[in-house]
């Protein structure tokens, strides 16, 4: 008699996610060249609009590289865990982490991207990053591209978008993949690949205004992606025994404004459209829908012998993913359009929204995780979910982020029910286990961490770091494998 699942698996990764160019700092030690999230500057709120794409014209990255340091770059200071990933991995450690996600900076390894030989003194810095989480039996999760293209391959090949990128990026997998094959199992890829669809510049180091036609030059870094993706897929499986090597979307699940049949056609679409990169990731084709849009939308992908072969043989091992929102969409014009949410869309009456806009959804990490294991079959692992929001430190010291730890219970009763309904889960990885610098207008006051880094939005602060209350709340859902919330 078949038994349902009652909660989370023994082997549960429980952790936190991060990502290189919003955490470590050292932006220009010890041989590291520049990457294009280094070129990213602060937006003050002022200046801010819906989508923060963080495009960059050539134009600008020249006037940036000639000494125009009018703006400020937040990322290329991060909060200083090249110097203090020690005290960050106790923390980590003391919360009790089963694995900490993180990424290599490319840039840190090959400084101009195609170098002739590694940067040793990058190589030993995650080495030694890797050795300290391993000492407190933390397994690492390594992104190997999160973001951070070296600018050298953008100011060359204009990124992503030139086939040459793709030997470059399988040489530095197959450096890394080497180096630390006794010491890291668990790789992604590439971070939410889907948003190079959104921003060419953040996904792929790709300058638009150095392209004529966006559609086609987003597709086609999008095919090198996928077959890089693929070549270094077995060649991990070659070189780490055992490992498990996965892709990484930014799942945006779509819901009808109405039960008008346009709108449910036009969320079927949308969920389409998403699920496009994880389709070809997890099946090893191009999925039959996506020949309509080429040709609707004159795009032609050029594909060299053995492209398709190698997707085909090569598929990811797990699916892993972001999940911060829901979004309902319309194929009229009715409904209130919120700005707030990653790519916007109308408002759902029936959610809240955090600080920033983005709609609240738990229940829709349930429908997530269904949908993606319903359609694959394969290990699913969340690996970004978190509550970006302001903090109020008291005079005390304290942080009482009760909004986050409601933000995140609800979402894991959520993941349980998923587990319950038959999904298999392997992993979540809370983002921002510790404040970092946001993504899209990199600012501070957007503060996603158990750990807060004394550190303002004009870089301004100590850098100290100190417990919120939802860290000790954290701490009892990892000792309980979530059966305290």
């Amino acid at each position: 008699m078949a038994t349902a699942n009652t909660g989370f698996p023994n082997n549960f990764l429980w952790g936190g996610a991060t990502a290189a160019n919003q955490l470590e700092g050292g932006f220009d030690l010890d041989g590291k060249g520049l990457s294009t999230a280094d070129m990213i500057a602060h937006v003050p709120k002022a200046l801010r609009k819906g989508d923060h794409s963080m495009e960059i014209s050539s134009r600008r990255i020249a006037e940036i590289l000639a000494g125009d340091l009018s703006e400020r770059f937040p990322k290329r200071e991060g909060v200083d865990f090249y110097h203090r990933y020690k005290e960050d991995i106790a923390l980590f450690a003391e919360m009790g982490f089963k694995v900490f996600r993180m990424s290599i900076n490319w840039a840190r390894i090959f400084p101009n991207g195609d170098d002739a030989e590694p940067n040793e003194a990058g190589l030993q810095f995650y080495d030694n990053v890797f050795d300290e989480l391993l000492k407190y039996g933390i397994e690492p999760l390594v992104t190997l591209s999160h973001y951070e293209t070296p600018l050298g391959l953008t100011l060359k090949y204009n990124g992503w978008a030139s086939r040459e990128v793709i030997g470059l990026y399988v040489k530095y997998a197959e450096t890394v993949f080497t180096r630390y094959r006794n010491k890291v199992k668990y790789w992604l890829t590439f971070n939410e690949i889907n948003v190079l669809t959104m921003s060419p510049y953040t996904g792929g180091g790709i300058l638009s205004d150095k392209v004529e036609h966006r559609l086609q030059t987003i597709y086609q870094a999008l095919h090198h992606q996928f077959v890089a993706s693929a070549m270094v897929t077995k060649l991990g499986h070659e070189i780490i025994p055992g490992s498990q090597i996965g892709c990484m979307l930014a799942r945006l699940e779509s819901y009808p404004h109405t039960c008008n049949p346009e709108d449910v056609r036009k969320a079927q679409v949308e969920s389409q459209m998403n699920l496009f990169f994880t389709d070809v990731h997890a099946r090893g084709e191009y999925p039959n829908y996506m020949n309509r849009y080429f040709a609707e939308n004159n795009i032609v992908i050029a594909r060299e012998p053995g492209d398709d072969e190698i997707i085909a043989a090569h598929t990811v091992d797990f699916i892993s993913f972001s999940y911060y929102m829901t979004l309902t969409v319309t194929a009229g014009p009715e409904g209130d359009v919120t700005g707030g949410n990653l790519v916007g869309g109308v408002k759902n009456p029936y959610l809240e929204a955090s600080d920033w806009g983005w709609q609240i959804d738990p229940v829709g990490l349930r429908i997530t995780l269904n949908t993606l294991y319903d359609r694959y079959r394969k290990p699913l692992f969340i690996v970004e979910n978190g509550l970006g929001a302001i903090d109020r430190v008291e005079a005390d010291g304290s942080i009482h982020d009760t909004y986050r730890i409601d933000y995140l219970k609800q979402h894991i009763i959520q993941m349980k029910e998923a587990v319950r309904d038959g999904v298999e889960l392997i992993g979540y990885t809370a983002w921002g286990p510790i404040d970092l610098v946001s993504m899209s207008t990199s600012e501070m006051s957007k503060r996603y961490g158990f750990i807060y880094v004394d550190l303002d939005d004009e870089g301004k602060g100590t850098l100290a770091r100190s417990k919120k209350d939802s860290f000790d709340w954290y701490k009892q859902v990892i000792e309980s494998n979530g059966e305290v919330l």
